[in-house]
């Protein structure tokens, strides 16, 4: 076994993964960026060593730097988290040809499943059904109409290099195809420099249920049960629960076909295949060959630690038990708590946590590296923290995730928790009849426009805490009041930010008008990374002026009315405040 490793990574995963190896008797080497000197992670470990600037090309995907700082510190092996390098199969094999230990798959079988193209090839030889859809690369719009034909509408074009929601855009007609196309080639691009796309037919609101496998490098490969994962918000995940309330025909077919998966590509590592349900069907959608943000719920119904097995499994251990011997009890729930504003389509939300209390009590698990005074920076992640829970039925799973999040406090910026708090109550959620375009349609009906994102709440209602509550006292009882829908305040000069006019948005797109008087502003703190406009070029309403960068998300920002441009304010490639003025429109 290995006496140290480096974690190539930061936040809450860096801080899970020194966690299992403190309890295996192992040291911890971290690495950090110039913002998070204060990190937890860093004080976590055992050593840690700057890398660089906040940005993550000059910080945790600087491969040269990365492996000065394992061979300088006697790291053995390099564990790569979740996100960053975790499934870049050439920084898999210059740690392998570093002599380090990579604890993760083989790279020959993260370039196998990395590429959703090879990979839909490889399920074809399997077995394994898949979402209808090409196996070929779509080179142009052209090309994304004659797939439309082909597949049908809504259309799904998404990054063959990609993940996570990123690189993914869905036409419902064939107008929408054009916008669709570049949009998803040019996150592929920007997140994964590999502008390579396919299409495949997009599912109504079908469940999206994953399985955990795990396997060595003595040909044994098992499951660790499925995770339902369908609530999610421009297709990444909120919510996950295992086990997935899927018909047990599913459950079994989908199993063996996991298993087969795996085999077929000689996995030897935790992994996830991911697969969207269909009334009594499922398709292959993509496999993870990594650790995912989600492991904790199959982690707490199997009893299992994870990334300890990962760990043994690289240093060459056996699994050392059986299929059988894997016991699946009750049931668990993850909420993603992330530094966004529901009510502003989840838009992102870097600052400061000026107050923060967790829960706690049987049953709960909060993994997290955030605390009072931290900064989210807008370079990483939105994510806070993630609220775990287990209780012996589902029901009670889902009281308890519900007093776990009204103990909750975080303070300093808008989250997810009002949201997550608001489904507990949700009938298609208690009854699991949800699928993948559940989420954003409730958040579109029960929470846009509750506030405008740049106005402040009415006096005694806090932003930042769990939800936006009232404190009333009647009769001398004290009485607190959850506010859902908190109109906008009516502009008044003495209302800071009042004249800007609310963002003009629709479920489930990343779109915005954000506009004061005739300026056209950035919503959101963040890089411009397209902004083509001139002097004297005309321009439509709710036509895409820029795309802004933010906290790993495209934003595209859109005119608040037609007219001709008579200013641009921003460049391409420039960092843009909150409210900064983009193009002025008259």
């Amino acid at each position: 076994m290995f006496s140290k490793i480096l974690i190539a990574n930061r936040g809450e995963i860096a801080i899970r993964v020194m966690r299992t190896a403190r309890e295996m008797g192992i040291a911890t080497v971290a690495v950090y960026s110039e913002p998070d000197r204060d990190g937890l992670h860093v004080k976590t470990a055992d050593e840690a060593y700057l890398l660089g600037p906040a940005a993550p090309s000059q910080s945790y995907l600087n491969i040269d730097k990365l492996l000065d700082i394992a061979a300088r510190s006697g790291a053995q092996a390099i564990h790569p988290g979740y996100g960053f390098l975790a499934e870049n199969a050439a920084f898999a094999r210059r740690v392998i040809d570093a002599g380090l230990v990579w604890i993760g798959p083989h790279p020959d079988a993260i370039d196998a499943m990395g590429d959703k193209l090879r990979a839909r090839q490889a399920m074809k030889v399997a077995n394994v059904p898949f979402v209808p859809g090409g196996t070929e690369a779509i080179d142009d719009v052209a090309g994304a109409h004659a797939a439309a034909q082909r597949y049908g509408l809504p259309l799904a074009l998404k990054a063959s290099g990609g993940g996570g929601g990123k690189g993914l855009k869905v036409a419902h007609t064939q107008d929408e195809i054009e916008s669709a196309f570049t949009t998803a080639k040019r996150e592929a691009e920007a997140y994964f420099k590999n502008g390579t796309i396919y299409a495949e037919r997009y599912l109504d609101n079908p469940k999206h249920v994953e399985l955990q496998i795990l396997a060595d490098k003595h040909g044994n490969v098992l499951h660790v049960g499925e995770r339902d994962c369908s609530l999610q918000r421009r297709h990444q995940k909120l919510w996950e629960e295992a086990p997935a309330q899927i018909p047990g025909t599913v459950r079994h077919a989908m199993r063996e076909a996991g298993i087969r998966a795996a085999q077929a590509i000689g996995y030897d590592s935790v992994g996830t295949i991911e697969c969207l349900v269909s009334g009594d069907e499922f398709f292959f959608l993509e496999m993870n060959t990594r650790i995912q943000v989600e492991h904790t719920v199959s982690e707490m119904i199997s009893g299992l630690d994870l990334i300890r097995e990962q760990i043994r499994v690289a240093a060459g251990e056996p699994l050392g038990f059986t299929q059988e011997q894997i016991e699946f009890r009750g049931f668990a729930i993850e909420g993603r708590v992330n530094a966004e504003d529901p009510s502003a389509n989840f838009r992102p939300a870097p600052g400061t946590i000026t107050a923060y209390r967790e829960p706690a009590g049987l049953g709960v698990r909060i993994d997290s590296a955030a605390y009072p005074g931290y900064t989210i920076s807008p370079d990483y992640d939105s994510m806070i923290a993630k609220l775990i829970v287990w209780a012996p039925t589902r029901d009670q799973a889902i009281a308890r995730l519900a007093r776990a999040i009204d103990e909750y406090e975080i303070a300093g910026v808008p989250t997810t928790l009002p949201l997550l708090r608001a489904l507990c109550d949700q009938q298609n959620v208690r009854d699991a009849s949800y699928g993948t375009a559940t989420l954003e349609a409730f958040a579109a009906r029960h929470f846009a426009g509750a506030t405008n994102g740049a106005t402040p709440p009415p006096a005694g209602v806090d932003p930042g805490t769990t939800a936006p509550e009232l404190r009333v006292e009647v009769n001398d009882r004290l009485f607190r009041v959850r506010l859902l829908d908190v109109p906008a305040p009516v502009a008044t000069a003495s209302t800071p930010g009042a004249t800007r006019r609310a963002a003009q948005r629709s479920a489930g797109t990343r779109r915005h008008a954000a506009a004061h008087g005739n300026d056209v502003v950035s919503p959101m703190h963040g890089v411009v990374v397209e902004l083509k406009l001139n002097p004297g070029d005309a321009v439509e309403e709710q036509q895409v002026v820029a795309v802004i960068e933010a906290m790993k998300m495209m934003n595209e920002i859109r005119a608040h009315k037609s007219g001709s441009i008579t200013a641009v304010h921003a460049t391409a490639g420039a960092t843009v405040e909150a409210n900064s003025p983009l193009v002025t429109i008259e």
